[in-house]
């Protein structure tokens, strides 16, 4: 005859198990189903971004595309896309796969969510901007609807991100996204820059490191197979073609010149300006430190004294006296007060 006390040690280690693999989902079974679910959701939104960049640009999606982009084998991709189909996100149509009005939809939801936290990114904290991308490569697949509807508002409903690239509205409206490679611009002319690619990660960090952001003006100096060259906030950037490629630009019109920009380190110690805007260059903390300061357009800034160093600068800004970086003075547009009152004059 069994021992009873045996018995009902094996009987309390088999529950253990039990409870150890299958518990509800805190087991190691049901924890193992979700993390698969949750990586089969974070490919499939991947592939509907993936088809809808490849819709935007008249290019054919394949499983090969796929799994390239992806980063998974052809088998998985096809998989992948079968499951697809028959949860009605894409269609074979005219030999070419495409979004369904539902995955559309759903890949809007996506992207939406990218772009908007990557605007949460730039204003709101430090993160420097070659890190934007990969933060919300990973946030796009956490978020709700209605956490995307609370950040949108939070941010003042923003119409484009940092880069440029149009955020999609609520109910699925996307601004039209104009502008043309600067590549194909000619010595002479000037342009805005309106977006800046930020893929590949390579050549968007040293689009950061020249400086450059969307509103920024440009005067085309050269265009050449060798390099592109042109003049933008007071410097000179010399780029290879390949990386000016990733630069979209908006072509202005001859007869507005390019006139150089007035910033706070421009003034002499005595000299008055008045506040125009915030560079876009200026960010997160940053930015919020400044306005808190009372450095909003409309304020009078005058410049007090420079240390013996030659850096800082003492402002004076709303009867209070500020020391100012000349890389933090750089980044406030201004106009000079005297030029400002001969305006009001004229």
């Amino acid at each position: 005859m069994p021992n009873p006390l045996i018995a009902l040690l094996s009987a309390t280690f088999v529950i253990a198990l039990l409870v150890i693999f299958f518990w509800p989902q805190r087991g190691i079974v049901p924890r193992w189903q979700q993390a698969r679910s949750a990586t089969e959701r974070v490919l499939t939104e991947d592939a509907l971004k993936h088809l809808y960049f490849c819709e935007m640009n008249n290019e054919r999606v394949t499983i090969q595309s796929t799994a390239g982009k992806l980063q998974i084998s052809e088998n998985k991709a096809a998989s992948l896309l079968e499951s697809m189909q028959a949860r009605d996100l894409v269609e074979l149509s005219g030999g070419a796969l495409r979004l369904t009005p539902t995955g559309h939809e759903y890949a809007l939801h996506i992207i939406r969510a990218h772009r908007l936290w990557e605007r949460y990114l730039a204003d709101e904290t430090g993160y420097g901007e070659t890190q934007w991308h990969d933060q919300a490569e990973q946030v796009e697949h956490e978020l709700t609807q209605a956490e995307i509807d609370q950040l949108a508002a939070q941010l003042g409903n923003p119409t484009y991100d940092p880069h440029g690239d149009p955020i999609p509205t609520s109910d699925g409206w996307v601004v039209s996204q104009h502008g043309l490679p600067l590549t194909i611009m000619e010595a002479g002319q000037v342009a805005r820059i309106t977006h800046l690619e930020d893929e590949p990660d390579a050549v968007y960090a040293q689009l950061v490191a020249e400086g450059l952001y969307p509103g920024m003006e440009v005067h085309i100096l050269e265009v050449s197979p060798q390099r592109v060259r042109f003049w933008a906030d007071g410097d000179e950037h010399v780029l290879a073609p390949i990386v000016a490629a990733n630069i979209s630009v908006q072509l202005l019109p001859k007869e507005i010149p390019m006139e150089p920009g007035w910033t706070l380190a421009d003034l002499k110690p005595g000299e008055k300006g008045k506040v125009t805007a915030l560079s876009p260059r200026c960010r997160g903390a940053e930015r919020r430190r400044l306005l808190d300061l009372g450095i909003v357009p409309g304020t009078v800034i005058e410049a007090d004294m420079i240390s013996p160093s030659g850096d800082p600068t003492a402002y004076l800004v709303r009867d209070t006296l500020i020391a100012l970086r000349k890389e933090q003075a750089e980044l406030i547009n201004i106009e000079p007060v005297k030029e400002a009152m001969q305006e009001v004059l004229a």
